[in-house]
C-alpha cells in the first residue's frame, strides 16, 4: 500500500561563500563560514568558534563522511527521496542555523536577508518536493516583523523563529512578542524553532557528552513551549501555529500534564489567568517533530496525534535517511492506531501545517 510522507524536519547546505561573498564588507567581521581548523570543522562568525565537530582520520569526521550530495544537489536529493520513500519534505539551512550567535542588529539582519533571498529562488522548479522556510532575525523586534513581511511577499509562509531567546532579546513569556505573533496571525505565519538556535547545546565535555547534549536539546523546546503557553501568548494570538523542530515528541505528554497540574493545583498564584489549560493551548497549537520516537504515539490521548509529525532530519547522522522505510514501518507496530491518524502523522499533518501543494486533505 502506498503512503504519502512528508519530512517535517531535513536541511539544506548554503555554500560555503554566501554570507561572505553577500554581506558589505564593513560586516565581514560577522560573516558565518564554514573552515577546517586545529582537527575540527569548525563554524566561525568571523574570527569567532561558534561551533565545531571533531575530525576523524585523514581529516574527514564520521559526519562529512555521511555527508550527502543531495544536501547541495536538488537532483541528488529528489533521488534520495524516492530511494527512502520520502514524498515532500520542509527544509531548514545549516550554516543559517547559527544565525542567532550574530550579536550585531545589522549583521543579523542583513544575514537573514541573505538566506531569505537565496532559499526564495533555490528551490524554483521542485516545489512539488520542497517548501521553503525563512529565518528571521530578532535583535531588534521591529527588523522581526519586517523581514516577516518581506519573506511573506515571497510566498514564503513558515519562518524560524530561536529555540532559545539569545542574551538581550525578550523570552517568549513577554508581551513584547505580542506584535511578532500578532503579525504572525494576521499572515497565517508558522512559526519553526529548531534545536540548537539560539543558546549553546554543549552543556558537558566530559563523560557521556554526547548524549547528555544531544539529549539535553529537548529542553530548549520545553522551556519555549511553557513560555509561550503560561505567559499567555498562545492565548491571545489563538490562530498562530508553532512547530519545534528536531527536539523529540515523547515528554510532550509529560510537559502538558505537568502544566495542567499547577494550572490546576496552583491556580491562585498563576498570572496572567488562562481560560484554557494548559494542555489544549498544546493540542491547538503546537507540533513536534521527531524520528524514532514511539512513545509519543503511545501517548497521543493526552497531547492529540495532530501534534505529532514525522522527520526524516536528512542529511543528519542522527537522521532516518537511509532507512526511513523501515524506520517508519516499525514505528507503529504493536500500537492501536487508526490508519487515518497514521497518515496524519507519517506527513498529512505537517504538509497541511506548512502548506505544502502536495498536502492530502485532512
Amino acid at each position: 500500500m502506498s503512503r504519502f510522507v512528508f519530512s517535517a524536519d531535513a536541511h539544506i547546505t548554503e555554500p560555503g561563500d554566501l554570507f561572505v561573498e553577500n554581506l558589505p564588507a564593513s560586516m565581514h567581521a560577522y560573516a558565518l563560514r564554514a573552515e577546517v581548523g586545529e582537527g575540527f570543522m569548525q563554524t566561525m562568525i568571523g574570527d569567532q568558534i561558534v561551533h565545531r565537530l571533531k575530525l576523524g582520520g585523514e581529516g574527514r569526521s564520521d559526519a562529512m563522511k555521511m555527508r550527502r550530495a543531495g544536501s547541495r544537489d536538488l537532483k541528488m536529493r529528489v533521488a534520495d527521496m524516492e530511494a527512502d520513500g520520502v514524498d515532500g519534505e520542509i527544509c531548514y539551512p545549516s550554516l543559517g542555523l547559527m544565525l542567532y550567535h550574530i550579536a550585531d542588529p545589522d549583521a543579523e539582519l542583513a544575514t537573514a536577508q541573505i538566506y531569505n533571498d537565496w532559499t526564495r529562488h533555490y528551490f524554483d522548479g521542485y516545489e512539488n518536493r520542497f517548501v521553503r522556510c525563512g529565518i528571521l532575525p530578532v535583535r531588534r523586534l521591529e527588523d522581526t516583523m519586517a523581514e516577516m513581511k518581506r519573506v511573506a511577499s515571497f510566498g514564503i509562509t513558515s519562518a524560524m523563529l530561536p529555540a532559545v531567546s539569545p542574551k538581550g532579546v525578550p523570552t517568549y513569556n513577554l508581551d513584547a512578542w505580542d506584535p511578532v505573533f500578532q503579525l504572525a496571525s494576521d499572515l497565517g505565519m508558522v512559526f519553526v524553532f529548531h534545536t540548537g538556535t539560539g543558546g549553546n547545546p554543549v552543556i558537558e565535555r566530559g563523560a557521556g557528552g554526547a548524549i547528555i547534549n544531544y539529549t539535553h536539546q529537548m529542553t530548549e523546546a520545553q522551556d519555549t513551549i511553557m513560555r509561550l503557553v503560561s505567559g499567555g501568548i498562545l492565548e491571545r494570538f489563538p490562530k498562530v501555529q508553532t512547530a519545534f523542530i528536531e527536539s523529540g515528541a515523547s515528554w510532550l505528554a509529560g510537559l502538558s500534564e505537568r502544566m495542567d497540574e499547577v494550572f490546576e493545583a496552583h491556580h491562585y498564584y498563576v498570572r496572567p489567568k488562562l481560560s484554557l489549560k494548559p494542555s489544549e493551548y498544546v493540542r491547538r497549537q503546537v507540533k513536534v517533530a521527531f524520528q524514532y520516537d514511539r512513545g509519543c504515539v503511545m501517548s497521543r490521548s493526552v497531547t492529540g496525534h495532530e501534534a505529532l509529525m514525522f522527520a526524516s532530519d536528512y542529511p543528519h547522522m542522527e537522521g532516518t535517511f537511509p532507512q526511513t522505510r523501515k524506520v517508519i514501518d516499525d514505528l507503529f507496530v504493536g500500537i492501536d492506531i487508526p490508519a487515518t491518524e497514521q497518515r496524519d502523522i507519517l506527513g498529512g499533518t505537517a504538509a497541511r501545517l506548512f502548506k505544502f501543494p502536495g498536502a492530502p486533505a485532512a
